[in-house]
Parts: structure tokens; sequence; C-alpha cells
């Protein structure tokens, strides 16, 4: 019985050897039958170009509903459902209207212009005032005194020398999502945004901002960013410069909606989860390509992957369609909330909700044994064009299962060219990618498939 140990020493190296041979093969498996076989990139089509976009609450968001459940039971997950959902109902109305009303050197000067999300409109009458620019938040109270009766102008631009893009984003989108809240206690009458882009054209970006209780809800827009330098540089030279605003934006009572959910039963652990998707909602504007039809449709290419090439999974999988990411995170809340009324644990959950690019790895956010589980398979990934395992993040949809010791794993495609695309007009099917699309998918399949088998350490 002594010697049993030293048996073990020796043949234990040729075992995790073996082990890792055997991932490999599995891993190109997945990653042959999501290039070679895949119908993810026509079910894309069929979403962006049959339905179209889907706000929350519109009829392209019920259609995209059906749409995936149709799907997920075309290819016999053992359970596809609809969880219920309360979610907001903001409508934009129509086209709005911003122009320069007294411009000495050209006159009257007509921007194209967005509402932003959950915006009030202005109704019929319209806003006519001057205007002050500000580069941020942080220059609010510094202009206090000057802010009350006019429109404020948010300029301050994506950080262009960011190589990470999404930090970019993140540094500058409080403007968007909070300057009409933090303007308003000064007497502000409406804000405009520079898009929020690191491109230069004359597309205007939309995205939602965030009111707050007991002060007064402004209208706000945003322009593109062609047209915030245009503007910025007619103040320099016209600091009278008035602007007219008109739009019909209005937020109507919350309505029903659903998170779509399909499922593969665990053969071992079945009642630990793995959840993997994105957020079936868009924007009213473009098709909702990148942002987020990609990650929805690869989420349930993840779970059609394990079911062509007869994967047993230990544990339980989910492909998720969040609805209402955008303008609410009204899905993700439900989801979590249904998971622990009826005492579930995911052990992790991966959200793709940064385009339909080519992947090169993973964010996570979790406990540091965790996370360095995670690194553990980031050799495997190599060979796939995988390598960025270090950057903090998961999903927004996701978050509310950090509660039950999640793992939360964003999926990390190229974003350099994300934010030419991302709320606007231009986020249609022809912007993304086959190939790229379908490594992203396989690369989620080939993680699901890891945690499936190893686990994950708990918080």
């Amino acid at each position: 019985m002594k010697k049993l140990p030293i048996f073990f020493m020796l043949v234990m190296p040729y075992l995790i050897l073996a082990q890792k041979k055997s991932d490999e093969t599995i891993m190109a498996s997945i990653y042959d039958e999501a290039l070679s076989n895949s119908p993810l990139y026509e079910n894309l089509r069929v979403l962006c170009k049959d339905v179209g976009h889907r706000l929350s609450g519109s009829s392209g968001a019920a259609a995209a509903i059906e749409y995936t459940r149709q799907l997920m039971i075309e290819y016999n997950f053992d359970t596809v459902y609809l969880q219920s959902v309360m979610v907001p109902n903001w409508k934009r109305g129509p086209v709005e209207i911003l122009k320069i009303t007294n411009s000495k050197k050209q006159g009257v000067i007509d921007f194209n212009a967005l509402a932003l999300g959950n915006s009030v409109g202005t109704g019929p009458q319209g806003i006519l005032a001057e205007i002050i620019e500000l580069k941020g938040l942080a220059e609010i109270k510094e202009h206090r005194d000057e802010i009350a009766g006019k429109i404020v102008f948010f300029n301050g631009p994506m950080d262009p020398t960011l190589i990470e893009t999404f930090s970019a984003y993140g540094a500058a989108v409080s403007q968007r999502s909070s300057g009409a809240a933090q303007t308003g206690p000064y007497g502000a009458k409406a804000i405009i945004v520079r898009s929020m882009t690191q491109s230069l054209d004359d597309v205007p970006h939309a995205g939602s901002l965030r009111y707050e209780a007991g002060v007064k809800a402004l209208p706000a827009m945003a322009i593109s960013t062609k047209d915030a330098n245009l503007l910025s540089q007619l103040l320099k030279d016209q600091a009278d410069l008035r602007i007219y605003m008109e739009n019909y934006a209005e937020i109507l009572p919350e309505t029903q909606s659903y998170n779509v959910i399909g499922q593969l039963n665990g053969t071992l652990l079945p009642n630990e989860y793995i959840a993997v998707g994105g957020h079936l909602d868009s924007w009213d504007v473009g098709e909702g390509a990148h942002d987020d039809g990609s990650g929805c449709l690869q989420g349930i290419e993840v779970l059609r992957i394990f079911k062509s090439l007869n994967i047993k999974p230990k544990r339980t999988l989910r492909a998720v369609m969040w609805m209402n990411e955008e303008n609410g995170g009204k899905g993700g809340k439900a989801y979590a909330d249904m998971s622990k009324s009826r005492n579930e644990y995911h052990i992790a959950a991966i959200e793709s909700d940064r385009g339909g690019f080519v992947p090169r790895g993973f964010t996570s956010t979790g406990s540091a044994k965790q996370k360095q589980q995670l690194l553990k398979w980031k050799t495997l990934f190599e060979p796939y064009g995988l390598h960025d395992f270090a950057q903090e993040g998961g999903g927004a949809d996701i978050s509310p299962l950090s509660n039950q010791g999640t793992l939360l794993i964003g999926l990390l495609p190229d974003g350099q060219r994300y934010f030419r695309y991302h709320h606007t007009e231009e986020d249609v099917f022809e912007a993304v990618d086959r190939r790229e699309l379908e490594l992203g998918a396989a690369s989620m399949a080939s993680l699901v498939y890891l945690l499936d088998q190893y686990g994950i350490a708990n918080q």
C-alpha cells in the first residue's frame, strides 16, 4: 500500500497530459463544427433582415422573442421557455428636429440628431435657447451660474489614445447617461451630447439616459461627431448662438415582455448551471447586428454545437436571450430573481455583448481563485488567437448573478471597430463578418465545455 502514492506520483503527469490532449481534441471538433457547419450567420441574417430593430416593448422585440424561441425548439433543446418580465415602453416618435437658427456665418444649419433613450419630448412647441458647451460632467459646477435657461452641449470626446476602446467609452459615457440629471438642478432647458464614438462621421449614436427623482426631466439628443465639431467651432465664433430642438419622445407605462431561455439538462450535476447568451433588445435604429444580435445567436449556437457533436453536459446549460439591456436592465434582474427563487446555483455565466468581431480572449469578474482557474485554460485557446484573459468584466445582464458567487465572463472580441456601429443605423447585418462571428461562438462553446467538465471554484 505504501507504494501506491509513489505510483500515482509517477503516472499523474501522464494522466494530466492525456486529459489535456483530450480537451484539445474536443475543442478542435468544436471549432471545426462552428467553422464548417454552422447556421449562425444565416440565423443572424434572419434576425436582422426579417425582424429588424427590436427596442423593448416594440413589435420588433415581440417578433425576435418568437423567432429565437422557435429556433431553439427546432434545435431540439431539452427545454425552451419564456420568462415573463415587465419592461420600459419608450417611444421615439416622429423624426427629431435640431437646428441652429442664427449663425452669422451659415444661417440656419440642420443637424441629424437622435433623441436619447428614455428622454422626454419637447412637444410641438419645441425649445429655442442659447447654448453652453461643456467638456464633461466635471465642468458643471464650474459653470453652474451660466447654465440656467440654456441648452447644455456636452462635447467631451472618447479618448482616442486609449487602445482599449471600452475604457474610452466608460470614461465618456457619463455625459450621456447623467448629463440631464446633473444639469437640471441648475436650470438647464435641455442637453445635446456628442456621440460616443472615436470615429469622425455624420452618424448620431443613440443610447439611454437616467433621470433622478425630484429633478425635472430634460429633453436630450445626440449629434454626430462632425456636427459636434462644427457646433463647437461656431460657438467659439459666436457666443450668442441659438439652437432649436423638437422631438416627441415619450415614456409609456411598462409593458409585458420576455426573456427567452433554451436548456440542455445536465447528466451528473443538473442543479449546477452555466448560462450563456446576450441581450435580445436593440435600439430602434439599425438592425442591432453587433449589439446584440451576434451575442444572442452565439449563445444559441453554443448549445447547438453541443447537440450536434453529441457532447452530453454534466451540468445544465442555458442559452439566454435577455430582454431590456439597453434602457433598463430588467431582463437580467428578472433572470437572477427567478434563479434565486428556485434556489439555483450558476457556477458561471458568459455574456457576449461587444460585437461579433474576432475574439481575442475573455474578461472575468470573480474571486482570485476563480480567475486563476480560468487563466489555466489560456494555453488551450492560444492556438485560436485568444490571449487576453487579464481584463476585468462580465456583462450587464449577468451581473445580478454575482450574489450566487457566479464567475462572470465576457467574450472579448477585438474592439477597435465596435464604436463605429454601436447604437447607430450602421449596425446592420452586412457589418458582421461571418468567420469572425463563428470564431466567437466556437470560443464560447469551448469555454463552456471546460467549465462544464471541470467546474469552477466557489467564491
